[in-house]
């Protein structure tokens, strides 16, 4: 099973020593990836009735291509995942060639995780379509996958045209993973037909019944198109925890569930400067290492 790191986007800071900092102490500490997550713009909730979303206009997020392509030339090993990226509000095109670039800096470290997001007010912000965004999100995937290992590309589409144009360079990985976010059945459908993995999303601490249904839900999928269940990564994130014990038993509760990645967040547990989240992250190193 590989190791992860949630990169803790909404505490670390606008420092970029501490951001490099973060990074290459999980890459010391032997963690095989790092994990960011994706929002370009936040809204001030007190002026959207009835809103429901995970974060506000306060919450700092990083770019995360920009972000990638700082930790591309701060570290020589360390994966680089988008967990996920809310690719419906971008434009393909424009995915291709920034994944592209990060995977040829990183010399193909580059794991493009993908999903469709909550934040209709980002989608307005935009100018995408937030009604169609999941339907749309499978166009852009074929795209992106042609974009990645052919020299030119014509395609025509529904929501896309291109006529005799391609991206130079080619990413180093022809093409780059493509891992999904989400559980509804869509998603599951999604990622037996094209997906490389999925990032699980809650679901306990421990895998339950909720997951052990998705888990099924999936294996049927992927049987379906062809596949064997053991070609689609799996990745699991739990919170950060003081807890030996605690963090062994869940990774390897999760391991015999299926999973092929296990992953620690550090953020919402109080952590109060760069240095505390790296001790926390030390900690889940040596407790599943151990």
């Amino acid at each position: 099973m590989k190791y992860g790191v949630v990169f803790p986007q909404t505490e670390i800071g606008a420092d970029p020593a501490a951001v490099r900092a973060f990074a290459v102490a999980a890459e010391e500490l032997g963690f095989d990836h790092l994990i960011a997550y994706d929002h370009v713009l936040g809204v001030d909730a007190s002026n959207h009735p009835n809103w429901k979303g995970f974060y506000d206009y306060k919450d700092m997020f990083h770019e995360i291509f920009v972000l990638f392509g700082y930790l591309a030339g701060a570290t020589t090993r360390l994966g680089l995942a988008t967990g996920v990226l809310v690719l419906p509000q971008r434009q393909t095109a424009l995915v291709a060639k920034q994944a592209a670039a990060i995977d040829v800096l990183s010399n193909g470290r580059l794991r493009l995780g993908v999903g469709v997001g909550w934040n209709f007010v980002e989608y307005e912000a935009l100018n995408e379509d937030f009604s169609n965004r999941g339907l749309r999100s499978e166009e852009q995937i074929e795209i992106l996958k042609k974009l990645w290992t052919q020299d030119l590309v014509t395609f025509k589409g529904r929501w896309h045209k291109i006529t005799d144009a391609g991206i130079s360079p080619l990413p180093v990985q022809k093409p780059i993973p493509v891992w999904f976010g989400g559980g509804a059945e869509q998603v599951l459908q999604r990622i037996a037909k094209m997906g490389d993995g999925w990032f699980i999303p809650g679901y306990g601490e421990l895998p339950d019944a909720e997951w052990k249904g998705k888990y099924a839900q999936l294996q049927q999928f992927a049987k379906k198109e062809g596949r064997d269940i053991a070609s689609i990564g799996i990745e699991k994130i739990v919170k950060a925890s003081k807890s030996h014990d605690l963090l062994k038993k869940q990774a390897d509760a999760w391991k015999q569930a299926g999973t092929t990645h296990f992953s620690v967040s550090t953020m919402g547990q109080g952590l109060k400067t760069p240095d505390d989240h790296i001790e926390a992250i030390r900690i889940f190193k040596e407790a599943v290492s151990g």
